[in-house]
């Protein structure tokens, strides 16, 4: 790096000072080594009062994930801040649990705090009502006019929240799981349940992360709207089916791989979720203008069925709840209905095309090589759980399956150059082959993964 500097002596001439580039780790700043510090002391604590009762897979994903974090933390700023604030905040519920030195999970139904906010159950409500919230600012934005910029801000404040509350939940239910016994504690990415709440949390930061990078609050809207249906998924599955109660897991979900397989997976979930909604709108603003509706119908009709896949979950009219699908597919109808229509004012605050598609491009690239990762590791996990590695069991097949749809759209664009509609509707159409990858098998097609059913 280059510097010029005045020569005192004959201010007129400019005396290039030549430094180096320094390496990464001089780069840091005190505030990069406080944070590093803090893990450490941190992990130190832990090892201290915990390590005796941990065991070699204990401790071998403890020493594994303070490096990770620290390198995130250095990556990308805000996330310190989001992890210091959630870990005070947990720490905080677990404090309030305390009452002489035991833990009391009746505490949280009588003290305001837990009751109201940090209990796991009402954390994760509160993340609920917050990601709702954060995609009804991002859209009333979009058609806010000149105010539309203070809306987008307030959408994106409010999926900042949702994360921590989310964050902050999965923590508390991980503490007072394992309060309830030794044999119901769990890692809470471990059923139905705690994989949404994965879902949402992690989709809405990658997608903040990308807010950041290309300094655009306009795909906010799009993106919230997946993570709101799964909110909506999550309502339904805590009322209905009680899903949100702490259970021992089966003897198959306990294996040290499934709770490094699942994490890595939903990377991907989410990733290729990202890049589905910014593909629907690649295609909103693409079809912009006065056009046909015979144009828009394949488009129209692609939402319809990701609005109505959720209606497989409707067992039945007895069953308790089973209208809510009913009115959900109306809201999602119409909602794709309004987007359509109003297409030419939403596409006006959108970014450009080369933006959207290098999105697109960047999420499913971050995805592919997650999901890769979740693959092998699901390998070990069967072969722990079921003794072999592979057995082409549905759930492998569609997971196979995802890969190479994914595969094949990285080879067409870094090989063919692919770019515009085509890869956008294969991204888009990719989501429907993931969702039905993750939920459609456990539902309709029997195997090794059917204790997923609903």
């Amino acid at each position: 790096m280059s510097s010029p500097q005045l020569n005192a002596s004959n201010p007129a001439h400019v005396v290039q000072t030549i430094r180096l580039d320094q390496g990464y780790f001089s780069r840091r700043s005190m505030t990069d080594w406080g944070f590093a510090a803090l893990l450490l002391v941190a992990t130190a604590l832990v090892f201290a009062r915990y390590g005796a009762s941990m065991d070699y897979y204990e401790k071998t994903i403890l020493l594994g994930t303070v490096p990770a974090l620290i390198w995130v933390g250095w990556f990308w700023r805000p996330l310190r801040v989001l992890m210091v604030g959630v870990a005070g905040l947990a720490l905080l519920a677990i404090w309030l649990y305390q009452v002489d030195g035991k833990a009391d999970l009746a505490r949280a139904d009588n003290v305001f705090l837990l009751k109201y906010f940090l209990s796991s159950q009402s954390a994760i409500l509160w993340m609920s009502v917050l990601f709702f919230m954060s995609t009804v600012f991002y859209w009333a934005g979009v058609f806010s006019g000149g105010k539309a910029s203070d809306m987008e801000l307030l959408g994106s404040r409010l999926a900042w929240a949702a994360v921590v509350l989310a964050l902050v939940g999965t923590l508390v239910r991980w503490y007072e799981g394992h309060q309830m016994g030794p044999d119901i504690g769990h890692i809470p990415v471990s059923n139905l349940y705690e994989v949404f709440v994965l879902f949402c949390w992690m989709t809405a930061l990658f997608y903040l992360y990308y807010e950041e990078v290309y300094d655009t609050r306009a795909l906010g809207a799009f993106v919230m709207l997946v993570v709101s249906a799964a909110v909506g998924f999550l309502i339904w599955y805590t009322v209905v089916r009680e899903a949100h109660q702490i259970q021992p897991l089966i003897p198959a979900l306990q294996s040290w791989w499934m709770k490094i397989h699942v994490p890595a997976n939903f990377v991907g979930y989410g990733t290729f979720a990202i890049a589905a909604m910014v593909a629907f709108a690649y295609l909103i603003k693409l079809h912009a203008g006065p056009v046909h509706w015979v144009k828009l119908l394949p488009l129209w009709a692609l939402g319809m069925v990701l609005c109505f896949e959720p209606m497989v979950f409707r067992q039945g009219k007895s069953e308790v709840g089973a209208s809510y699908w009913f009115v959900y597919f109306g809201i999602s109808a119409l909602a794709v209905g309004a987007i359509l229509a109003a297409r030419q004012r939403i596409a006006a605050r959108l970014p450009s095309f080369e933006v959207l598609d290098d999105v697109m491009y960047k999420a499913i690239a971050i995805g592919f090589a997650f999901f890769t990762i979740a693959t092998v590791l699901g390998a070990l996990w069967a072969a722990d759980a079921w003794g072999g590695y592979w057995s082409w069991d549905p759930k492998e097949t569609w997971a196979l399956i995802v890969w190479l749809n994914y595969a094949a759209w990285l080879h067409m664009r870094l090989m063919k150059g692919l770019r515009g509609a085509v890869s956008a509707w294969w991204a888009l159409v990719g989501l429907v082959i993931t969702t039905f990858a993750f939920l459609g098998v456990n539902m309709f097609l029997s195997g090794l993964h059917s204790y997923g059913t609903l």
